[in-house]
């Protein structure tokens, strides 16, 4: 019974039996029926991901710059009309200063919608790039034999030539470069 259950042990480990002296078979090695991917890792470490956060870090430099200027500039227009308050008639001071409180919430609205603008366009890039790179998993799940790929960061502990990563990595880099022009 033991020698039964060592044998099964061993199969299930994929590893192969001794053979009998005499006889010379080839070692026959299971391919891995689970692969796992780190996609944040992926897409960050292919040129299509550098790309996307060198434009998005442009692009949220530009509008943090941008903000900083309509922040200076409505905090001088605030100080202006408080400075002259003093002088204004009360009702024709509240008229301006709930004008300027109506243009500093369309402003500060718009800003939002520019800031929510580049976060979408970080999400719109991550699907196409999903989209772009399924058929690569589809042919690396046939050519390894596997049956699913886990994303990485949820296995608990695993052999590291299950994780294709880098493998995808460079199979998007050299088919797609930097996805400057969509596939």
């Amino acid at each position: 019974m033991r020698v039964r259950a060592g044998l099964v042990a061993l199969l299930l480990a994929g590893l192969p039996l001794a053979a009998p002296a005499q006889q010379a078979e080839p070692v026959i090695r299971l391919p891995n029926p689970v692969l796992t991917l780190d996609w944040d890792r992926l897409f960050e470490g292919t040129q299509w991901g550098e790309r996307i956060r060198a434009e998005l870090e442009t692009q949220s430099k530009d509008l943090q710059q941008e903000n900083n200027r309509i922040a200076d500039d409505l905090i001088a227009e605030e100080k202006a009309l408080t400075d002259r308050r003093a002088t204004m008639d009360p009702e024709k001071f509240r008229a301006e200063a709930n004008a300027f409180d109506e243009r500093a919430t369309g402003i500060r609205n718009a800003q939002k919608a520019k800031a929510q603008a580049l976060s979408q366009h970080l999400e719109d890039e991550r699907q196409a790039f999903l989209e772009a790179v399924s058929p690569l998993l589809d042919d690396l799940l046939a050519q390894r034999g596997a049956v699913v790929v886990l994303d990485r960061r949820a296995i608990i502990r695993g052999i590291a030539n299950a994780d294709v990563t880098e493998e995808i990595v460079h199979l998007v880099d050299q088919k797609f470069g930097d996805g400057g022009t969509k596939p």
